[in-house]
């Protein structure tokens, strides 16, 4: 015979009545506790007025002018060859003609960040402007008049600017908030001056986290709170009224919003605005590494448990080569954190500050090592690997071989150039890739440089031919390969198998 919850609760029950209703009570009592917290958890406010209201004294319009070069004929006004075209130049010539310089205006959004007047915007917002005015939203205690702007300092790779006004009087402001708090499904409200219309308000909410559009830098939250032409520069606000992010590009077919807004995260732009603040540039680590993912056949190539790390594929002068860091390290650990990927580092490498010594955990033949890394500063960087004399350089090789999908060649002096190859590289050029094979499908083109092979340079195909026999003898399933494109260096693991 089955038995209903109520039953065995009732049955179980002491004796005394008082004891079984205090036990009724208190059930019920925890039931409606737990409905209470659910509903609080899900509750949304009627109205975003109240949060409007809070924060829109602090966004501004923002209006650019910039003196262009007028066109220098009639084009435009008639088709060319057309029996007016004469008399329409005759009138332009006569009216000073089309190539005076002539004034272009453009209009975005950005908001203030402290009462004394700096205001942070987009890089593109400003850029090239001649003169920059700054509209407030209406209200009391505010500017009524456009007040002039000055660029205290932008950021093209974060797209970034920060501007400074002169107020009469304490001005209202916003703060940052931290981004790395907004979820995927958190309401959001995108301010600003959309399609030059004036100060308007949209909301929606984050739709992804961590997109990266082109930028080394890049970290967008994604939001479908409605972002057009004109709210570039303007604050992504979450419910608290804090700056999460900041409204910089869209992704449409035809220039207007289709719900897929990018915002930079506050806590990229934080950083951003305080180095803009006090140096009037960014000031950005800078490791002096060449780097790329770690694949699941690299990291077997390599000896490495998991894919994990990223992979050092040239170590020019620098922080790097000076502490001890090798091509074909993986860097497993930077500054006390775990590396995730090529663009984990560079942002950890980037925001970590200049002339810091850091650790840095690599693998290195079998096992891990821990270098101290003096960083330098990213924007006076130079690659500074020049050419040498090379020394004991073997004969020409004219013989080919086929190997995995490859046909390859010696490479020849009157190559060099073409390849972006120096005096002192050697190796093997690809002169063809079978387009079904494995090679094929990891991007190895005709025209690569193949320059090392199981972690040694290799010059000619007995080089070659001994690395393969190596590997093989070895029991190893992949062959590590290091290959220059236009000089530059990657790793490429191939399945012996294949």
């Amino acid at each position: 015979m089955s038995v209903h919850p109520l039953t065995l609760t009732k049955a179980q029950s002491p004796a005394s009545p008082q004891v079984g209703w205090r036990l009724f009570w208190m059930t019920v009592l925890g039931t409606v506790l737990l409905v209470v917290q659910s509903l609080a958890a899900n509750a949304r406010p009627e109205s975003l007025a109240p949060l409007a209201e809070k924060v829109s004294p602090a966004v501004v319009n923002i209006t650019t002018s910039t003196m262009v070069e007028g066109r220098t004929g009639p084009q435009g006004v008639v088709p060319e060859g057309s029996p007016f075209e004469d008399f329409f130049r005759e009138f332009q010539d006569r009216n000073g003609g089309e190539n005076r310089p002539q004034r272009s205006s453009a209009l975005g959004s950005g908001f203030v960040i402290s009462e004394d007047g700096f205001i942070v915007t987009n890089n593109h917002v400003i850029d090239g402007a001649d003169e920059i005015e700054i509209e407030f939203f209406p209200g009391d205690g505010q500017p009524s008049d456009l007040l002039p702007a000055k660029v205290v300092g932008t950021d093209p790779n974060t797209d970034i600017a920060l501007l400074k006004v002169e107020a009469p009087m304490p001005l209202k402001f916003v703060k940052f908030g931290d981004s790395d708090m907004a979820r995927v499904g958190d309401w959001v409200v995108a301010m600003g001056n959309p399609l030059g219309q004036g100060f308007s308000v949209s909301a929606g909410i984050v739709s992804a986290r961590n997109r990266a559009l082109s930028g080394t830098y890049d970290d967008y939250i994604q939001t479908d709170a409605a972002i057009n032409r004109g709210n570039s520069g303007g604050p992504l606000f979450n419910m608290d009224g804090d700056v999460v992010g900041v409204n910089t590009a869209i992704l449409s077919p035809n220039g207007g919003s289709i719900g897929i807004g990018f915002s930079m995260a506050s806590n990229v732009v934080n950083k951003v605005v305080a180095q803009l603040k006090e140096f009037g540039e960014t000031r950005r680590g800078w490791l002096g590494v060449r780097i790329q993912d770690v694949t699941g056949d690299l990291a077997e190539a390599i000896g490495l448990a998991k894919d994990e790390g990223v992979l050092i594929t040239d170590v020019p002068d620098g922080p790097a080569k000076d502490a001890g860091l090798l091509a074909r390290d993986v860097i497993m650990s930077f500054d006390g954190f775990d590396v995730k990927d090529t663009r984990d580092l560079v942002r950890r490498v980037g925001d970590a500050e200049v002339g810091k010594t850091v650790r840095v955990v690599v693998f290195r033949d079998g096992k891990t090592e821990t270098l101290k890394v003096t960083l330098g500063r990213r924007e006076d960087s130079v690659d500074a690997s020049a050419p040498g004399t090379p020394e004991g350089k073997p004969a020409p090789d004219m013989s080919e071989k086929d190997f995995l999908g490859l046909t390859v060649g010696p490479v020849q002096d009157e190559m060099r150039e073409e390849l972006g190859l120096d005096a002192q590289t050697d190796g093997l050029v690809i002169l063809s890739v079978d387009e079904a094979s494995a090679a094929w499908e990891k991007g190895l083109r005709a025209g690569d440089v193949i320059t090392e092979v199981g972690q040694t340079k290799i010059a000619s195909i007995a080089d070659l031919e001994a690395q393969i026999d190596a590997a093989q003898e070895a029991g190893r399933k992949s062959l590590f390969l290091m290959v220059r494109r236009a000089g530059e260096p990657r790793f490429v693991a191939l399945n012996l198998g294949e």
